[in-house]
């Protein structure tokens, strides 16, 4: 099992946004977590505190994360699809991959805070549509990190150069993360067109359920199923449980999750020392 560390607040006394980033990448760069990803939201999200808390913008916050730490895998999970045109979100990944040489991952989601899309006027369409926009949008990416360079003909999108220089530093291009468990769609796109998906540690069972159905679809599209990494987000506190999460962390990795992603509460250091100690071997 592989980790990775997800700070999603930056409310806190005697400490500043660039110093918490900073520290928490640095950190778990030292104790040897493969990825660092935070969140594509405008707002705070309700869920975690109010509104107007702080919330840094994602990419430009991993540009500087890129600056100070030399290994650690950089992305969003997941990136809105309707916050950025398809074209121009390629580039700003590419960038980054670029100035991290060769860190950066695409997270990437049909998007759902209504609220900040109406509070910054960002528009927001019926869900289905989100996720035409979002198959769209994953393939004007893998072209633009191609050496095709010509038109891209969408029913949302079209473009008539799919230039992305600098390009992606590894060979194999950045890698995609598609954010979700929905069955019908999301899951669909994993097996179309990413290398990862990103499931809840919703329990067990019902994880189990959802690598099945993404097996079937891989299946369809003629695709290995053991070429689709598979990740999963903790958004809970795995310390404020009354049975220890080791070992149903243990069974996450039996079902072939080789990648599970904390939240952290309270101190993030802190929260990033704890996940060290008692869960590396889980």
């Amino acid at each position: 099992m592989r980790y990775g560390i997800h700070p999603v607040s930056f409310v806190g006394e005697g400490t500043t946004i660039p110093a918490t980033l900073a520290a928490t990448a640095t950190r778990a760069e030292e104790l040897g977590f493969d990825w660092f990803v935070l969140s594509d939201h405008w707002f705070q999200m309700e869920m975690v505190g109010a509104v107007d808390d702080p919330m840094p913008e994602g990419y430009t916050s991993l540009g500087y994360v890129a600056a100070v730490t030399n290994e650690i895998q950089l992305g969003l999970l997941v990136t809105g699809v309707t916050y950025r045109h398809p074209g121009l979100l390629a580039k700003t990944v590419a960038t980054l991959d670029a100035l991290s040489d060769g860190r950066a991952l695409l997270g990437i989601g049909a998007a759902w805070y209504e609220r900040e899309h109406a509070g910054l006027g960002v528009p927001f369409p019926p869900l289905g549509e989100r996720f035409d926009r979002l198959g769209e949008t994953l393939r004007i990416c893998r072209q633009m990190w191609s050496s095709e360079t010509g038109p891209f003909e969408g029913e949302h999108h079209r473009l008539a150069e799919t230039i992305c220089s600098p390009g992606p530093v590894r060979p194999g291009g950045i890698p995609i993360v598609v954010g979700g468990g929905g069955e019908r769609r999301t899951l669909r796109l994993v097996a179309e067109h990413g290398d990862a998906c990103n499931l809840i540690a919703s329990g067990v069972d019902e994880v189990a359920h959802k690598l099945a159905v993404l097996d079937r679809h891989c299946a369809d599209v003629g695709r290995d199923p053991a070429t689709v990494q598979r990740t999963m987000m903790v958004p809970f506190d795995v310390f404020a449980r009354d049975e220890p999460f080791g070992d149903e962390l243990a069974a996450y990795a039996g079902l072939g999750i080789d990648l599970t992603i904390f939240v952290p509460y309270g101190d993030p250091i802190e929260y990033v020392e704890r996940c060290r100690s008692a869960l590396w071997h889980a």
